[in-house]
């Protein structure tokens, strides 16, 4: 499998800006997986839509009041109660519009771990960026080995999945449509729009104040012309609606059948704390019936321990479910301040619909941070779970991995760090289709994966054996 060089790989970055002042660390290699990891992968994708399917009931049927069994009563009011924390009226009653019962993001990415123990799925994410760019690198290593999403899949799986929507239409007219606030990756969805361009499909990349109102529809000017929008795909959060003054032309278009858009804006969808629900120990019966025996097996599994932080007084002689502290279980989640740095291994962050929920901005490790930084955390999520519900996750450390990087002299050499897998699935025909992963591989000092300077950001290959030292050793086998 021939080596990417450094001045190829600079080369192509230079001339394609796939995001907005962003740089990482290159590699000559893809990272490996094996068939039976990929197979993984592939019931991975299987059991997150299944969850998003689990959830959409769950919510609902807690929103209206109705039983969550068959067979025996299980009321759960708090549910809804927690997702529409924080929320407009307007929105929450758009996410419990009967038309938009059934209605899922077409694209799924968890943000998996690799750790000692496998895979473990930290967040699921239905508003993700990195398409443009993954298809980007998988065009770009296609020589690299057998790369996942090679040969373009994954553009064309991603228009697939949004033109599935129309089936009405025989090439609608798609609009990427790209936020301020989320700008720094319209670089990419540029690039997108412009590769499907070439396959003769209508698709193009807009900012919300390009579109505008004709009669019911929504459109957008083309040589001084309107164009009538048939798909929307939203690639912006719905915290950022207030700050989009085309906004209401979206919901009103929806509402007379006239465009489509996905992810559907529908908040619950895009809730961390779904995956503290999953946990939850007065729901387990609901998620036991909901869930496939294997998708249920897999998702516990896959996701760490999990809780909601709700301040709510408990009674005389009550415990919170929840992580212990000094050997005691908490009675006030106020008690984790004075938790001991080694019983700090727990993750607080944001659960959605916020500016700080995203790209790991409100994300504390305890046991990565000094005690006062950590008691303000812990006061932060008590004092604002009347708006914005936080998170309590258990901290589950990657392994550390081996793989080529050039070095500064732009040599390849081997370097230990760890890795976050980032799979994307696009949903056609009520399945998941597996067309690409990004592997985001940092130095092993970085306790929090993501995006950053000193990562590599790079695409998946399959080999059928184990790689050898010099190629990605240790690299997921």
């Amino acid at each position: 499998m021939p080596d990417l060089a450094y001045d190829q790989l600079q080369s192509a970055f230079a001339a394609t800006s796939l995001f907005e002042a962003k740089t990482w660390q290159l590699s000559p290699d893809a990272w490996s997986l094996t068939p039976e990891q990929v197979a993984q992968l592939e019931a991975i994708g299987a059991a997150c839509l299944e969850y998003h399917q689990a959830l959409e009931t769950l919510y609902l049927r807690s929103a209206a009041g109705k039983n969550l069994l068959r067979n025996k009563p299980l009321l759960a009011p708090w549910v809804a109660d927690y997702l529409d924390r924080g929320k407009p009226a307007a929105l929450i009653a758009h996410a419990r519009d009967p038309k938009n019962r059934g209605a899922f993001p077409t694209v799924l990415r968890p943000d998996l771990l690799l750790t000692d123990e496998g895979f473990v799925m930290t967040e699921l994410d239905s508003v993700p960026g990195g398409i443009g760019l993954t298809a980007f690198l998988n065009r770009l290593y296609a020589n690299n080995g057998a790369v996942l999403g090679a040969g373009d899949v994954m553009i064309r799986n991603f228009y697939d999945s949004l033109a599935a929507l129309r089936t009405d239409i025989r090439n609608p007219l798609i609009a990427l449509v790209v936020s301020e606030e989320a700008g720094t990756y319209r670089p990419e969805m540029h690039w997108l729009a412009e590769q499907l361009q070439l396959l003769g499909k209508r698709v193009f990349c807009l900012e919300p104040d390009d579109i505008f109102p004709l009669g019911s529809s929504l459109c957008f000017d083309v040589e001084g012309n309107p164009e009538k929008i048939d798909v929307v795909y939203r690639f912006f959060e719905l915290f950022d609606l207030a700050n989009i003054p085309t906004a209401h032309f979206f919901f009103e278009a929806w509402a007379a059948g006239e465009v489509t858009i996905v992810p559907p804006m529908r908040p619950y969808q895009e809730e961390k704390l779904g995956l503290a629900l999953f946990h939850h120990h007065l729901l387990q019966d609901y998620w036991t019936e909901a869930l496939s025996g294997r998708s249920l097996k897999l998702l516990r599994q896959l996701i760490p321990p999990s809780w909601v932080i709700d301040p709510a007084p408990l009674p005389p002689g009550a415990v919170l479910d929840g992580p212990r502290v000094g050997g005691r279980a908490l009675t006030d989640w106020r008690q984790l301040a004075g938790a001991s740095q080694k019983e700090r291994d727990l993750i607080l962050k944001i659960s959605g619909y916020h500016e700080s929920a995203w790209g790991a901005r409100s994300v504390i490790l305890g046991s990565d941070c000094s005690r006062e930084e950590w008691q303000a955390g812990v006061e932060l999520a008590v004092g604002d779970a009347p708006a914005n519900p936080h998170i309590l996750q258990e901290f589950k450390k990657p392994r550390r991995a081996k793989h080529r990087v050039y070095d500064r002299e732009r040599q390849a050499r081997e370097v230990d760090g760890r890795l976050r897998l980032c799979p994307y699935y696009f949903i056609m025909a009520g399945k998941t289709t597996l067309s690409g992963a990004l592997a985001t591989f940092c130095p092993p000092d970085k306790k929090i994966i993501h995006g950053m300077q000193d990562a590599a950001l790079l695409p998946v290959r399959i080999v059928a054996a184990p790689p050898s030292p010099r190629a990605s050793a240790g690299s997921g086998q």
